[in-house]
């Protein structure tokens, strides 16, 4: 018996076991990763949306779904932006300290731009959707109705006070492309 080892058959089986197991460890490993990628459906999903708001006059609402969420997009009429100043004593949180919007829209009208109110429709007391409502009344002074719990947010989409609604109506970001068209889910520039 001979007792001499062969080094190089050694160090090429050794080789060959090092880079099938480096192959395989990649094929197993790209799969796992790419996983963790949201699908592109998902990407969609969470991607900024356009409305056009041209043809929307002032009273007007229109909805918007992003994120899978409803997104209201009113068009206050000069009635409607003189109720903010009015009912500022009835509201739970007037100056939107416990809310949640971008910096731009930490205002009395909560938006970019005082005609134009830009609100999730997902009530914030439990997810139920309100309705608009744009006539003012004696009992209301127009705004928003939730009529699972009665919780009211004025044309602002601020809370009252006294209703099981606990913060005001969430406003997204956005910013207006141009006159017409209006980005919701970004920034942007002002």
């Amino acid at each position: 018996m001979s007792s001499e080892v062969d080094n190089s058959r050694r160090r090429f089986l050794t080789a060959g076991t090092v880079v099938v197991g480096a192959v395989g460890t990649v094929m197993v490993a790209v799969p796992f990763l790419k996983s963790w990628s949201p699908s592109a459906r998902a990407k969609t999903a969470g991607a900024p949306v356009e409305a056009n708001i041209g043809k929307l006059a002032p009273g007007q609402q229109i909805i918007v779904k992003w994120r899978g969420k409803p997104v209201w997009v009113v068009r206050r009429d000069a009635k409607a932006l003189a109720t903010l100043s009015k009912v500022v004593d009835e509201l739970r949180d007037v100056d939107s300290n416990e809310s949640l919007q971008p910096d731009y829209a930490k205002n009395e009208h909560r938006s970019r731009k005082p005609e134009f109110l830009i609100i999730e429709g997902i009530c914030t007391h439990l997810g139920c959707s309100p309705t608009y409502r744009p006539e003012i009344t004696t009992d209301f002074q127009g705004g928003f109705f939730c009529p699972c719990h009665g919780s009211k947010f004025d044309f602002a989409g601020r809370v009252y006070s006294g209703v099981p609604a606990p913060t005001n109506l969430t406003v997204p970001p956005h910013y207006f492309v141009s006159d017409d068209v209006l980005l919701i889910g970004e920034d942007g520039v002002a």
